[in-house]
């Protein structure tokens, strides 16, 4: 009937009864009167494939196994738990399928927020509190989150007496749907409180006052529980989630939680040594040069990073040092590096690279 094998998974069947209902359905064949006993049909061979115990015993004795599921209607509707997702796909209704459903509750949980949030890169190290200005619905002071006038409450709704569900003929199928007065919950408000209109909330600027710990980096989310927006008729508040965004710093460049930098020595610091003065985020740290120093030679100072966020400790200052070349040389200058030049001879032939040297340029 559906023409699947015995072996079919579950998917496959429900694939091949979707192709076939949609064929057979009455309301798509109007002027074919055979189309409900053919959809009966195959829901029928549907039922009795989709439930296990029924297939085994279909499989055993062929129809005479399952005799008793198709008396009286043509179908077991117990078997029918899916089918409101299925027929929901195609024609348009799937709220409930021949069964009893569930009043959905007035309370509700609040919508979740986002607020982007640029701080200084210092504050995103050291941490910062400032106030956020969040527009949100806050719940009605008038009635308290109800929605209802004072003294008054949400009553019965009349169009679905309070199932919070409708009825309706959908061929030879019985379909619940959402009670469009009451939204499912099967009650309304005859009395709205004069304040919200009824909603149970009132739009406002609201300040948040916002924490930022130390250690945060671009893109951290911070999630503040309970600041986002009133949930409806009293419902519990969301959450408000801040997205940090970090400046660029001048000169530092962070990875992770350590810092990098390039400072420039002179010539002759680099060739004689010399203590020189670098920054870090707490002020002016003394670095010695040691004399014979070589362009792009990099120095570490511990512990002058950035702090680890929620935990302790710091990361590191690494400092690469570029030999700063003077464009313009007076005559005195060049004099004295000609002199230099003649104590300081050197072999302008290619040198061998290094091992660290071919792994950099491997992996580089």
């Amino acid at each position: 009937m559906l023409g699947v094998s015995r072996t079919v998974s579950e998917v496959e069947l429900k694939s091949a009864y979707r192709k076939l209902a949609m064929q057979w359905h009455p309301d798509r064949n109007p002027n074919n009167p055979d189309a409900e006993e053919r959809f009966k049909e195959v829901t029928e061979a549907y039922t009795i494939l989709a439930d296990s115990e029924k297939r085994s015993l279909y499989d055993r004795f062929g129809h005479a196994g399952v005799g008793g599921a198709s008396a009286g209607a043509g179908f077991d509707a117990s078997a029918f738990q899916d089918l409101g997702d299925i027929f929901g796909e195609f024609f348009g209704f799937g709220d409930t399928f021949a069964g009893g459903g569930r009043r959905r509750s007035r309370i509700q949980r609040g919508a979740d927020l986002r607020e982007d949030l640029t701080i200084e890169f210092e504050e995103a190290a050291f941490g910062t509190e400032t106030r956020v200005m969040v527009r949100r619905h806050e719940a009605c002071e008038g009635c308290h989150g109800s929605g209802a006038a004072p003294g008054k409450g949400p009553t019965t709704c009349r169009s679905c007496a309070g199932r919070g569900q409708v009825r309706y003929q959908q061929g030879f199928f019985s379909i619940a749907r959402t009670c469009p007065a009451c939204q499912g919950t099967g009650s309304v408000i005859t009395d709205p409180c004069s304040k919200c209109k009824g909603e149970g909330r009132i739009l406002r600027q609201h300040a948040v006052e916002a924490k930022i710990p130390a250690g945060v980096e671009d893109g951290t989310r911070i999630r503040f529980t309970g600041a986002g927006e009133a949930g409806p008729h009293g419902g519990p508040a969301g959450d408000l989630y801040i997205v940090l965004h970090v400046k660029e710093h001048p000169f530092f460049v962070r990875e992770g939680n350590d810092l990098h930098c390039v400072v420039p020595v002179s010539v002759t610091q680099a060739a004689m040594g010399a203590e020189i003065r670098v920054p870090t985020l707490e002020g002016e740290h003394a670095l010695k040069i040691p004399d014979g120093t070589q362009p792009g030679t990099t120095f570490r100072i511990r512990n002058k990073g950035v702090p680890v966020l929620n935990g302790h400790g710091k990361g590191d200052l690494y400092v690469e040092v570029r030999v700063l070349i003077p464009a313009k040389l007076s005559k005195r200058q060049k004099e004295l590096l000609q002199e230099l030049e003649t104590t300081a001879k050197v072999d302008n032939q290619p040198m061998m690279r290094s091992l660290l040297g071919k792994v950099k340029d491997m992996f580089g």
